[in-house]
Order: structure tokens, then sequence, then C-alpha cells
């Protein structure tokens, strides 16, 4: 049987990954990411990020808002200039987790069935 804790730990850890999941289902802020992401350590800053792109300044400085309240990027504030680099490190320790325990879950609720198959008797199979 699967222990109501278990299962209310599992719902916590899935919905602290809420926010990465709406950061990532944006094809915009994907392709912010990848650009991030071909920039390197040093970072890339909004405008040159416009220019890859066909969004609006504020747009991106929107879907960077996001990005950032999400954990995915951080800022690298530079003179006057603020740089975004990706920050992924800590995201994938919550999707590991959440991954874990979904899995986790899995395993017992298969556990839970075979256990319920053995003990159904031959008798009640022909019925």
């Amino acid at each position: 049987m699967i222990d109501r804790e278990e299962i209310h730990r599992v719902l916590k850890t899935f919905n602290s990954c809420v926010p990465l999941f709406i950061a990532l289902s944006d094809e915009a802020r994907q392709k912010l990411i990848l650009d991030i992401a071909e920039a390197g350590k040093g970072g890339i800053n909004v405008t040159n990020l416009s220019a890859k792109s066909h969004l609006s300044r504020p747009a991106i400085s929107h879907h960077l808002k996001v990005l950032k309240d999400s954990s995915l990027i951080k800022p690298l504030k530079i003179g006057t200039q603020i740089f975004y680099q990706l920050n992924l490190s800590e995201n994938f320790e919550i999707l590991t987790a959440l991954i874990t325990s979904y899995n986790s879950l899995i395993i017992k609720i298969n556990e839970a069935d075979q256990q319920a198959k053995s003990d159904e008797s031959p008798d009640q199979n022909k019925e």
C-alpha cells in the first residue's frame, strides 16, 4: 500500500518544479535559454539577445524575468550592463528529486499490484 505521507512528499516536490515547467513551456524562453547557452560563461545582455530575436526589448526583459524567477538564469552586472548566464545546477537537483520521487512511487505501486495479484486465489480467477 502507498503511504499517504509519501504521496504528499511527491506532490510537494512536483509543486516545487511548477515554476520551472512554466518557464520552460514557452518557445520564446526556450530560444532565449539556447541563446544564453551559446553565449557561454560570459553571458549575454538584452541588446545582444534582441539582435538574435524578433521580440522587442521589453518582451525579452519580461521573458528574462520569468527565467530569472525560476532560477534558470542569473544576472551578472558588469559596469552598467547586465549579462545573463545559465544557472542550471539547482534546477537539475529539483528535477532529479522529482524523478526519483516518482520512480519510487511507481515501484511501490507495481509492488502493490504484484502483491494483489499473488493474493488472488485460482478460484477467484475462474469467476
